[in-house]
């Protein structure tokens, strides 16, 4: 009786290490983490422009699409800011035009001018040799001198209206640039009154009402996008040795008991949880204790059909026995 104890004994606490060394190893191959919440990009919705709310088509918790309008502000300012913009630019196209045409009138100008001033200035050429050979009196000399000033004069007259007539067009294609520049910006913001979904997703965090008064790029509510979802897992630092990119994981969601999830390890963050706090662990103090760390374990996760919800409570397990 006393050996069939020892042995019954003997053999409970092989059992026992067994048992242990066992969910030792089921524990080293495979690493699990029940602080890990479930996580998708959340959309902050701003107004490009500022207004008042006409029409809201959004409810809280409300699924939709992008590119559905969400709410609508009054573009009544925004309308007339198009309007002026058109009559500056029409404007500024009709003084190009003009310059355009006083750039013609002034270049045959100065064909013109050309023509009379080649002219005098062959007739004095012809008057001084006369003059040289006695045939031509001082005064027709002078008087064909003064003819010649008058046709350089008109020439240079001429010349310089057409470079004043360039200059204005120059300076009116700026301003007509500015005019189109000005019109698109009021087009661009007249298109902004009605405020759409970015992405698919849901709506969360809603408050707006018709007749609200919001600010351009104030934050208003929130999209959670539904065309990515993910684990955030706080692994031990003495798990990651054995966690790498791609290995398989299961995650069991606390709000959806009784359903699995398939993912798989993403990436692996390179600073730990009190890392990014606002107020980080101090210690360089005389009672300090090693406190084991945890970092985030990105857990990509397979697409599905179950109605995932952001911040959810997690379980993962990482199988790194796969290849």
């Amino acid at each position: 009786m006393g050996k069939t104890k020892i042995i019954l004994g003997t053999l409970v606490v092989v059992a026992i290490g067994v048992g242990l060394w066992a969910f030792w190893r089921h524990g080293t191959l495979y690493p699990a983490t029940q602080d890990a919440y479930v996580q998708a990009h959340v959309l902050t919705v701003t107004a490009e422009v500022t207004g008042r709310v006409i029409a809201v088509n959004a409810t809280e918790n409300q699924k939709v699409k992008a590119g559905d309008v969400l709410f609508e502000l009054d573009g009544a300012l925004y309308e007339n800011a198009v309007t002026q913009a058109k009559a500056s630019l029409q404007s500024a196209r009709e003084a190009e035009a003009s310059f355009a045409t006083r750039i013609k009138a002034a270049s045959a100008a100065i064909k013109s001018a050309q023509s009379a001033d080649d002219a005098a200035q062959a007739q004095l050429g012809r008057v001084k040799t006369l003059l040289d050979r006695g045939d031509a009196a001082q005064a027709t000399l002078d008087q064909t001198k003064s003819a010649a000033a008058q046709t350089t004069a008109a020439l240079n007259a001429a010349n310089a209206q057409l470079a004043q007539a360039r200059s204005a067009l120059v300076t009116n294609r700026d301003a007509s640039i500015a005019a189109q520049a000005q019109l698109q910006t009021a087009q661009t913001n007249l298109a902004r009154v009605k405020v759409t979904a970015p992405v698919d997703g849901w709506v969360a965090n809603f408050a707006l009402r018709e007749g609200s008064v919001v600010t351009a790029y104030a934050p208003l509510f929130s999209i959670i996008d539904d065309s990515e979802w993910w684990v955030e897992a706080n692994f031990k630092e003495t798990d990651l040795p054995r966690i790498t990119s791609g290995q398989p994981v299961t995650v069991s969601i606390d709000l959806l008991p009784g359903q699995s999830l398939s993912g798989q390890v993403a990436s692996i963050g390179f600073g730990s949880g009190s890392t990014f706090s606002l107020l980080p662990a101090e210690n360089a103090s005389g009672n300090w204790v090693k406190v084991t760390q945890r970092f985030a374990v990105r857990i990509a996760l397979d697409p599905t059909e179950l109605p995932l919800r952001v911040g959810a409570s997690a379980s993962v397990t990482v199988d790194t026995t796969a290849e």
